[in-house]
């Protein structure tokens, strides 16, 4: 697999509308398939940018010079910075400033045009881009690939890390193929947007409303059943102390009767010593009788 035959097809790929990305970096990958397993494992690998790095590189393809404005401003900070020249700093932030919001408005701009809004965050995500590239050397590199897929931040202290920023490393040194957008070609029918539904709030207002409807149901039938269970609750609760008063009341029998079952036993002790004095006082007895007995036969 050729690094520059990558790069090619990315850069392609990054060119296009955000929503044909997927859909046809899919194709090409099936298309190498077979003659390149790696290319293609290469190409199917490719991340989809994020919007605000879609429209950079939108940017980067539709109005280069501007871009290369920014990236000379950077480069001057820099240079600036290194040498310590405080007025001169000061100028060209004040210039960073003003031209990194000139260029985002740019850019929304191109943007809308291809039927993209770009909100306020996603600007803010497009402006610290170019702030980046201004204050970073590899940053500006990075943007000036056109293969971001994700925005970019910087302090302009310490290195920074783009391995997550763009979509290959040999991005890095990689300029995008400039796309100039001439007329409108009277030929190509026109681009279809999509017409707002005039309906679309009483719709929506509809659609709110049975969320309510559903949402204060669910609630009476989580109230009904908490109610419930409550109730449960109580009544187990209520049936718990009885049995413990219950347990507690046996407890106290089991102590009283234990004392019974002592007693019993100590007198049951003396009963039995009575009884076995009875019984050797009755042997006694019968043996002195049966000595009278004979006696009184031996005189007859």
């Amino acid at each position: 697999m050729a690094d520059d035959v990558l790069l090619a097809i990315a850069d392609e790929l990054y060119a296009l509308p955000l929503g044909e990305f997927t859909p046809q970096r899919d194709r090409v990958a099936r298309e190498h398939r077979t003659s390149d397993r790696a290319l293609s494992d290469a190409v199917k690998g490719l991340r989809k940018a994020s919007l605000a790095a879609w429209v950079v590189n939108l940017l980067v393809r539709r109005d280069p010079d501007q871009v290369d404005q920014v990236l000379t401003v950077g480069e001057a900070l820099r240079e600036a910075q290194h040498s310590l020249d405080a007025a001169q700093l000061r100028e060209l932030t004040r210039q960073r400033r003003q031209l990194t919001a000139a260029v985002t408005t740019s850019a929304r701009r191109l943007a809308r045009a291809e039927g993209v809004r770009v909100t306020e965050s996603v600007a803010d995500q497009v402006e610290a881009t170019l702030t980046a590239a201004m204050l970073d050397a590899e940053a500006a590199r990075a943007v000036r690939s056109g293969l971001l897929v994700a925005a970019v931040s910087a302090t302009g202290l310490g290195d920074l890390d783009l391995s997550a920023s763009v979509a290959l490393p040999g991005a890095l040194g990689f300029v995008a193929t400039p796309q100039v957008v001439g007329p409108p070609d009277p030929a190509e029918p026109p681009r279809l947007h999509v017409v707002p539904d005039p309906d679309a709030a009483a719709k929506a207002r509809a659609a709110a409303d049975a969320a309510v409807a559903a949402l204060e149901k669910e609630l009476a039938e989580a109230v009904r059943a908490r109610e419930e269970a409550s109730s449960t609750v109580e009544e187990l609760q209520a049936r718990t102390l009885q049995v413990q008063s219950e347990i507690d009341e046996l407890r106290h029998r089991m102590a009283r009767l234990e004392a019974d079952l002592e007693d019993v036993d100590a007198e049951l002790d003396e009963a039995e010593a009575e009884r076995e004095e009875a019984v050797e006082a009755c042997s006694e007895v019968e043996s002195r009788l049966d000595e009278a007995r004979r006696h009184r036969d031996s005189l007859s």
